[in-house]
């Protein structure tokens, strides 16, 4: 039980009243005590009618796992069986790790209610954050003292990759199978594996004709292919200091993580072999490439574990390491980030050899900043320079995208939010023409 700042106010002004009634009137300076007096009598009223910690519940529920740049929440519920009066609670809970601040929450419980509140968790940094404590803090109904309990919590919370409405979305892309049910998907497109006859229609290629069958049944028929299977399909991230740099909060390796995990997903559900690599100083990760839905987990766990890095990424080395790693022809997509054309030159350099073996998917994140500084109306001479510089960087960055496709790069330079669906989009594209 503490004094509240109305109790002290109320305390120290006392002192200043008994000397105003002395001086004003010395015949009744007695006076002057029955201030402090009722000041003691109120905080002792105060304290009595005020809330107990025993008659105070608090049940608290922490969730097991977040998904980063989602919000969470701790749930937390407040009775007060033994109340006689409503009572204003504020809670607050004491967090640790790459968290927003916590905010403090008021609400009010009727005597004997319960109220329940949703403290928000907003993780910014994949990893583990801790909750250690549930502060809750209340007045009496005169607001002369205040209480205050401490709920030991203690729990751990990961912080995981974010692939809520990763199967969801890889299922727009199976449509069939999610409206049908489990069933054979045959997918055309300009491979060499063949499927079967058709009657040949205007529009279709003309190499595609049959000519022995169109003999035989006396009438134009074309064969049909259908996509090869089986290709290794590789998710390079680069985990250098350049993505950590946040877009909305959250950084953008965490982004490329999201978009490679629905890549993953639906190349595994096209039966495509999945795996992962990881670098940027030094090789930090590499999982060969496995087949089926099963191996969805693995690759979850292995993009989990990716660490932030402060260090400078050495394209030199880790797309040599992984060109040695890879015994056949593969679809390599580098989750990657540079600033300008002279960074950028040993990375162009690195891809040309890379390309020269493999299919290469170069991804990067559109930052919405430049655009913004770009595209607003200069009202001072410093918004003016940094629009300049803006423009600039982005010539610079478009300039590096076309030289990547001269040599055969396929590039992606997109907003966060269309890389997943780009990404996907790309990689049915080169299935489609068969370029593995």
């Amino acid at each position: 039980m503490r004094p509240t700042a109305l109790a002290a106010g109320a305390a120290l002004l006392c002192a200043p009243l008994a000397l105003l009634i002395a001086g004003i009137a010395p015949s009744v300076w007695a006076v002057g005590f029955a201030f402090p007096a009722l000041v003691f009598a109120a905080f002792l009223l105060d304290a009595g009618l005020c809330l107990t910690g025993r008659a105070l519940i608090v049940e608290v529920e922490v969730p097991p796992r977040i998904f980063i740049g989602t919000r969470g929440a701790i749930t937390v519920a407040l009775s007060t069986p033994g109340a006689r009066l409503p009572v204003g609670l504020q809670v607050v809970a004491e967090q640790g790790g790459a968290l927003d601040p916590p905010e403090i929450f008021s609400c009010n419980v009727a005597p004997g209610g319960t109220a329940i509140l949703h403290l928000p968790l907003v993780p910014r940094r994949r990893g583990r954050i801790r909750v250690e404590t549930i502060l809750v803090r209340w007045t009496g109904p005169l607001r002369l003292n205040r209480r205050q309990a401490d709920i030991g919590v203690g729990r751990d919370i990961d912080v995981v990759p974010d692939i809520s409405g990763i199967q969801r979305a890889a299922l727009q892309f199976f449509d069939r199978d999610a409206l049908v049910g489990l069933k054979m998907q045959r997918e055309r497109g300009e491979s060499t594996e063949f499927d079967a006859l058709r009657d040949y229609v205007q529009g279709m290629d003309i190499r595609s004709i049959d000519w022995k069958h169109s003999a035989h049944h006396a009438r134009l028929v074309a064969k049909e292919f259908r996509i090869e299977r089986n290709h290794p399909v590789v998710l390079a991230f680069d985990t250098g200091h350049l993505m950590q740099d946040p877009i909305d909060g959250v950084p953008r390796l965490d982004h490329a993580i999201h978009a490679g995990l629905l890549l993953g997903y639906t190349a595994l559900r096209s039966g495509d072999l999945v795996g992962s690599f990881a670098f940027d100083s030094a090789i930090r990760h590499y999982g060969s490439p496995l087949r089926g839905t099963a191996a969805f987990n693995r690759l979850q766990s292995r993009a989990a574990g990716l660490d932030y890095s402060h260090e400078e990424t050495n394209f030199t080395l880790g797309l040599a390491e992984l060109s040695i790693r890879l015994k056949r022809r593969a679809l390599v997509v580098l989750f990657t980030e540079f600033t300008d054309t002279v960074t950028a030159e040993l990375m162009v350099e690195s891809l040309q050899r890379l390309a020269a073996k493999h299919v290469v998917v170069f991804v990067c994140q559109r930052n919405p900043a430049l655009a913004a500084l770009i595209d607003r109306r200069p009202d001072h001479s410093r918004a003016l320079a940094e629009a300049v510089v803006a423009r600039d960087l982005v010539a610079e960055r478009r300039t590096v995208l076309t030289r990547l496709e001269r040599i055969g790069v396929h590039c992606l330079d997109v907003p966060k939010n269309n890389v997943p669906v780009a990404l996907v989009n790309r990689y049915v594209m080169i299935k489609q023409r068969a370029l593995l």
